[in-house]
């Protein structure tokens, strides 16, 4: 499988990019038009198919290039916004509301696998949440108190999975896992039986709200009465863009020689806490462990946080091998709940975006809620998730501390570029965005040698595109644009890539 990254992940290995087998009748108008082929778009398409709407999903790659090719595949009920911070924004009763939810979600993820018997390795698992110091102690046991009170199963544990020291842990039932890759696959092929029309390769690039409306593609008009955004930031310039952080993730998969492979899931208590479980892949075992994360295009060497985290991971395991090692992209909201729901001030449209690291139980939550709207029912969770809920108390901190970031890339970083005099300081692999002759330039040098010019600016917001050294992609601070080194457009809220420089002759050996 492609993804929008230079690392393959674990999910991809050996596993060929999905081939739809209906066709795309261009003169049909769908009841709803899904935009995005991941676990969330595909979840949501296939129980609307499964309920009589005739839909079609349009991916701007392949199924699965995005964050879902991405994940670790955790599913949670024990989410990222801890239920003491749930119910400090939002109380109590939407705390049990979000234990509800993502349970129900695990549920689902269960009851496909079974009823469309697809071969993903569904499992309920439990998980340890442990302290290692003791300043994390007390805020554990708030985590414990407000998950119970929630409805989570969770009781005190005398042992984790993972042989790291701690100082106080609980267990929590009712978690679960699965093989991201062939449960998406799944999922394309019982929506595709449904009579589902899936289009790859096919970029949404605008809306026009007629009757049908109209959604212009790189593939042509697609005619839908609804229309479903399953892309984390809806493409364009949108109330989102204030509302949501990008965030990149990093995960490796490795082999243990004592083969002490642990059983369920474990968390630590950091702010950006480290994370493990188990996951059998073509008959071999991996650990799957990940963490240090960071805004997106904020780190000048992301190759270096490799090193970091496989630092720490042999520090407490007996590693084998690192079979693979990737990183990911996600977005935070600014009160921690996501977003699911009708896009506000464009009628017809949905959106689902916002998960944090629960992309998976959030997707599928996202499918519930969404299905429900889209049929006409009301949905319990609707209120919770609403895109058009406004909390100052519990997100406007968190609102100005994401978009201060965007402002400085606005005003401070578009003139700051770093100056050079010969092209040829460029080595094979390296990339930096310079002056040249009064110009700016993104530049990068592939092993051949060959050089690819761009112009930095991304055209979604005009911030200026930082360097991913251990993807090999330019990035955007601001939004989470990402680009290929020949500029083409992997993930948006971009609708086109980078512009290509002619430069002339310039010195490239």
């Amino acid at each position: 499988m492609n993804r929008d990254g230079a690392r393959p992940s674990l999910w991809q290995a050996n596993r060929p990019d999905y081939q739809p087998s209906n066709d795309w009748n261009k003169e049909t108008v769908y009841d709803v038009l899904i935009v995005g082929g991941g676990i969330t778009g595909l979840t949501t398409a296939l129980l609307l198919q499964q309920e009589g709407k005739k839909c079609l999903v349009a991916e701007a790659h392949t199924l699965g290039f995005g964050t879902s090719g991405g994940t670790t595949s955790h599913l949670n009920t024990l989410v990222d916004a801890t239920y003491p911070t749930i119910e400090n924004n939002f109380g109590k009763q939407a705390a049990q509301q979000v234990a509800r939810a993502t349970a129900g979600a695990i549920a689902l993820v269960e009851s496909l696998t079974k009823k469309y018997q697809i071969d993903a390795g569904f499992s309920y698992q439990s998980a340890w949440l442990y302290a290692q110091e003791e300043q994390e102690v007390s805020e554990l046991d708030e985590v414990y108190e407000a998950s119970r009170r929630a409805g989570l199963i969770v009781e005190a544990a005398n042992s984790i999975p993972v042989p790291i020291p701690f100082k106080k842990a609980y267990q929590f039932g009712g978690q679960g896992q699965i093989h991201a890759s062939n449960y998406l696959r799944g999922l394309a092929e019982a929506f595709e039986k449904a009579g589902g029309v899936i289009v790859q390769h096919c970029l949404v690039q605008n809306l026009k709200h007629d009757d049908p409306i109209r959604a212009t593609t790189t593939t042509g008009d697609i005619r839908a009465r609804q229309v479903v955004y399953a892309t984390h930031q809806p493409p364009g310039i949108s109330i989102f863009n204030f509302r949501l952080a990008p965030y990149r993730s990093y995960a490796t998969a490795f082999t243990l020689k004592d083969g002490n492979y642990p059983s369920g899931l474990a968390y630590d208590m950091k702010e950006i806490y480290n994370y493990f479980r188990t996951q059998e892949s073509d008959g071999q075992r991996y650990v799957i462990a990940g963490g240090f994360d960071h805004k997106t295009g904020h780190e000048d060497n992301t190759a270096h946080i490799f090193s970091e985290l496989e630092a720490y991971q042999r520090t407490y395991f007996k590693v084998d091998t690192f079979a693979y090692k990737w990183s990911s992209q996600y977005y935070e909201s600014v009160d921690g709940l996501p977003y699911i729901g009708s896009f506000p001030g464009q009628e017809g449209v949905y959106v689902g975006t916002g998960f944090g690291g629960n992309g998976v139980t959030y997707g599928t939550v996202t499918a519930l809620v969404l299905c429900d709207m889209l049929m006409g029912r009301s949905s319990p969770y609707e209120e919770v998730f609403s895109p058009a809920r406004i909390k100052p108390v519990a997100s406007f901190a968190n609102f100005v501390k994401e978009n201060a970031d965007v402002v400085s890339m606005f005003i401070g970083k578009r003139f700051s570029y770093e100056k050079i005099t010969e092209l040829a300081e460029l080595a094979p692999g390296e990339a930096k965005t310079v002056k040249w002759e009064g110009t700016s330039l993104a530049l990068y040098k592939d092993e051949n040698s060959r050089v690819y010019a761009l112009d930095p600016v991304c055209p979604h917001a005009k911030c200026i595109v930082n360097w991913n050294s251990g993807e090999k992609s330019w990035d955007c601070p601001c939004h989470g644009a990402r680009y290929a080194v020949d500029g083409s457009l992997l993930t948006g809220p971009a609708q086109t890539g980078l512009t290509r420089l002619e430069w002339g002759e310039l010195p490239v050996s």
